[in-house]
């Protein structure tokens, strides 16, 4: 299982528009992607593609979430979502 961590950069966390932005480029992948704040058990890792899992999540500016994918193009897919969650979606 290929795992990355991020730093979410939105001004507002992973919340609206910013959510709705990951969401969209989990929901384009061939992959089950999970999300979790970093420091949770891998068991407690939600669907990466569901809003209400991302929404639910709480994520905050500044905060560190962990990214879980398995299979091919896991390490890819990690690095593009990585950079998603890494950039200030809200000054775009």
């Amino acid at each position: 299982m290929s795992e990355r961590t991020a730093v979410i950069a939105s001004r507002v966390g992973l919340h609206a528009r910013p959510a709705g932005i990951f969401v969209a480029a989990v929901g384009e992948l061939p992959l089950e992607v999970t999300i979790a704040m970093a420091g949770e058990p891998a068991d407690d890792a939600m669907d990466a593609s569901s809003i209400l899992s991302i929404m639910s999540l709480g994520a905050s500016n500044g905060d560190t979430v962990v990214l879980r994918a398995e299979g091919e193009g896991a390490e890819e897919a990690l690095d593009s979502l990585v950079k998603i969650l890494e950039t200030d979606l809200d000054a775009e």
